[in-house]
């Protein structure tokens, strides 16, 4: 009863998702060449490609952020059990890019379908994996739906639900009930999880496994940014501000130009969560009067600016690691959502954030207990951190090296999430007999 209200009111609530879908694919970079899989296309040349794959996991992973986090859960769990194939979707094309490079053995990639009957259904025929896994938060009902009557098991992984989303939740008891009841298993981050997820479906089959985001390994021999080609010869102090948000930038950016006067080897680098922002940002630092470089258009400084605007994707960790301090987004500026504070601290990066990360408590909670984060109450606050911080090499060096020794400590979810999903598939002797 659940699926026929949600697919009786899709159509509608879908014409108002195309115009944001049309503009995201016409502004946002990544790979478009195979995007009509979205809508349940096929060529034939893929459609042949995909039978090779027959049998494989197909692992669902919505943007670059969760790309991340999937391709290693992958190359560790081929590693443990050569024998598996992967295909792994995403939904936006950035992320598709990412992956696409990313490939590990035994890997194909495929763009997610829109959640239409008929386009699930196909792309379901098309691919015929033996286990639907699903990360964090994307829940999609016919996606869900089809794969269990088509008798695949599905599982979501690396689940989180805040207080919000499980009020919501909530209040539509009757729709997400039966549906987190078709999960044969959700394996979340935290116990707090557990009692949200518990709150909304008590029949649902919930375990902790940990976050799979504290496993994440910065890659080896990773690239320099090339800082010089923008900032000009010599040593300068880089103060990077990722993942931001609207409003956020226009905070850094003033907050910089504060306190340029007191450090002129100070520079900024902008990376907005979404690139195609690049020019409405641009427009911004001209309005303050500070020099910049887009690095979507490798423009060469000459001569040299102030800030980097990096209005491109798939380049955080190479962009952190010429950082010399990390204020991660989502924090500032009225927003309290946060963005994943693991990568920075695998940097050995001093981290400033708001003091309010809705969507990763657990990681600020474990940084705070070890004095591994630095936490604004208030935007005003933000240039007296800096202040602090930017000067003092010590503590810069003290702050980075402790956020780094609590994430490995942390380690882990991997290993014991795959072994939960591996007692959901057949084994090779169950085949052969």
């Amino acid at each position: 009863m659940f699926r026929f209200f949600y697919n009786l009111f899709l159509p509608i609530g879908f014409l108002f998702f195309v115009p944001g879908l049309l503009l995201k694919y016409r502004n946002r970079g990544g790979w478009k060449d195979t995007f009509g899989e979205r809508f349940g296309h096929f060529t034939p040349k893929r459609m042949e490609e995909f039978k090779a794959f027959h049998g494989a996991i197909w692992v669902h992973a919505v943007s670059v952020g969760e790309a991340v986090v999937a391709l290693s859960m992958i190359r560790e769990w081929h590693a443990l059990h050569p024998e598996r194939k992967f295909v792994i979707s995403t939904t936006t094309t950035t992320g598709q890019e990412l992956v696409r490079k990313q490939l590990p053995p035994n890997s194909a990639a495929i763009f997610c379908p829109i959640d239409f009957l008929w386009m699930v259904r196909r792309t379901l025929r098309v691919l015929q994996p033996a286990m639907l896994v699903i990360f964090e938060t994307e829940i999609w009902p016919n996606m869900i739906a089809e794969s269990r009557r088509a008798g695949i098991p599905v599982a979501l992984v690396n689940g989180r639900m805040s207080d919000h989303s499980a009020s919501g939740y909530r209040r539509a008891r009757f729709f997400f009930d039966p549906l987190l009841r078709l999960f044969q298993l959700i394996s979340v981050q935290t116990e707090a999880d557990v009692e949200r997820y518990k709150s909304v479906s008590p029949g649902a089959v919930v375990t902790v496994s940990g976050n799979l985001k504290f496993d994440q390994k910065t890659p080896e021999n990773l690239p320099d940014p090339e800082y010089g080609r923008y900032f000009g010869p010599g040593k300068h102090r880089i103060l990077l501000a990722a993942s931001t948000h609207p409003g956020e930038e226009e905070l850094v950016a003033e907050t910089f130009r504060e306190l340029v006067p007191e450090m002129p080897d100070l520079r900024l680098v902008l990376v907005p969560r979404h690139a195609e922002r690049g020019t409405d940002i641009a427009a911004m630092l001209t309005r303050l009067g500070l020099s910049y470089a887009r690095r979507s258009r490798q423009t060469e400084a000459n001569p040299p600016v102030q800030v980097l605007l990096a209005d491109t994707t798939g380049e955080m960790l190479k962009l952190m690691k010429g950082a010399d301090v990390v204020i991660m987004g989502k924090s500032l500026a009225g927003h309290d959502e946060g963005h994943n504070l693991i990568e920075p601290a695998l940097l050995d990066k001093p981290i400033v954030t708001g003091h309010v990360l809705r969507n990763f408590r657990f990681i600020q909670k474990v940084l705070l207990q070890e004095h591994a984060l630095v936490t604004v109450t208030r935007d005003s606050e933000l240039v007296e951190q800096l202040r602090k911080l930017l000067p003092d090499e010590k503590l810069r060096r003290e702050l980075g090296e402790r956020a780094g020794a609590a994430i490995r400590r942390h380690a882990g979810a991997t290993r014991r999430t795959v072994e939960a999903l591996e007692k959901l598939l057949p084994q090779p002797a169950d085949r052969q007999s």
